[in-house]
């Protein structure tokens, strides 16, 4: 499989700080990536670099197997993208903005624009004119514009950012068509976790700068652990009863009471009752396996997305 995006090594610093630290990351042709981190992580940086917007304090970013440095405007013109808030004249409609668009990037066919209103579903919403538009209207017709030329390549920095349920769940499904039927290649960077567990084929967690782990979403599937969660009176005195009465050393004791059991996954039953005979009130107990949310947390050492 082709690679469409790889950087090696790629650095930006300001004065003494690595907003991106040595960065290498590989996007493949025909996935959709989700690029994942907290709140100042270093992702819009890192997108701000690919785009040509900043230019690299170190390492090299290759797209679609050229070095960008060697023909940016070429390799540049086969890339979409939309970084941070989508800006419009609000005074036009939608198709006056992208008419401007499209004259910019030189984009002829006849019905392109046409095509790329439909494909946001904002083809009947031409007449009103884009300051009327709601957050999650505007954010389409970024996606239509960014859309406009036909790019191989489809870069959205926090394409969710701000909406609405209704709004995430258009533009969430918008993702997804772009990349089933026309078959784009699409980088998402998001903070939001569940976003881009029900988007990507494949992430990519950055923190504090670093690229911290690449894996599928098959990969972790199948390295998700199951177990068993009580939720108890006394974690301290239930992590003992583990330990001495079944020799259970795989176990986690988390907030707020919480133990998960990695192992005598079926034996829930038995356990809780241990707890119940040895003054252990038991709050609650139910089998489920790690989330993304858990990984990522183990990951980055602790602490919150967001």
């Amino acid at each position: 499989m082709s690679i469409v995006i790889r950087t090696n090594g790629l650095t930006k610093t300001y004065g003494t700080q690595n907003a991106v630290d040595n960065l290498s990351m590989n996007v493949r042709h025909g996935e959709i990536y989700g690029f994942l981190g907290q709140n100042g992580a270093g992702k819009t940086t890192t997108i701000r670099m690919l785009l040509g917007l900043i230019r690299p304090t170190r390492g090299d970013i290759e797209l679609f197997g050229e070095p960008l440095h060697r023909s940016p405007k070429e390799l540049l013109r086969r890339v979409g993208a939309i970084v941070e808030y989508s800006g419009f004249y609000e005074n036009l409609t939608a198709r006056e903005n992208l008419l401007i668009h499209a004259r910019l990037m030189g984009v002829h066919k006849p019905n392109a624009l046409d095509e790329a209103l439909d494909l946001v579903g904002l083809l009947h919403e031409t007449k009103k004119r884009v300051g009327q538009y709601s957050l999650g209207m505007k954010q389409r017709l970024g996606i239509a514009r960014a859309v406009l030329h036909y790019p191989e390549l489809l870069i959205l920095d926090e394409p969710t950012n701000g909406l609405d349920p209704i709004g995430i769940k258009e533009v969430r499904r918008l993702i997804r068509s772009l990349a089933e039927e026309r078959k784009m290649t699409i980088l998402v960077s998001s903070h939001i976790l569940s976003e881009i567990e029900q988007l990507a084929d494949r992430i990519g967690i950055v923190h504090k700068g670093k690229l911290l782990e690449q894996i599928s979403f098959a990969e972790l599937r199948a390295r998700n652990r199951k177990y068993v969660e009580f939720q108890v009176s006394d974690d301290n005195k239930a992590a003992m009863l583990l330990e001495r009465h079944y020799g259970i050393v795989d176990y986690e004791v988390l907030d707020e009471g919480r133990i998960r059991v990695y192992s005598h996954i079926g034996e829930q039953g038995k356990l809780n009752k241990t707890f119940v005979e040895h003054g252990i009130e038991v709050r609650k107990m139910a089998p489920s396996e790690d989330r993304l949310e858990d990984y990522f947390v183990k990951l980055i050492g602790g602490g919150t997305i967001g």
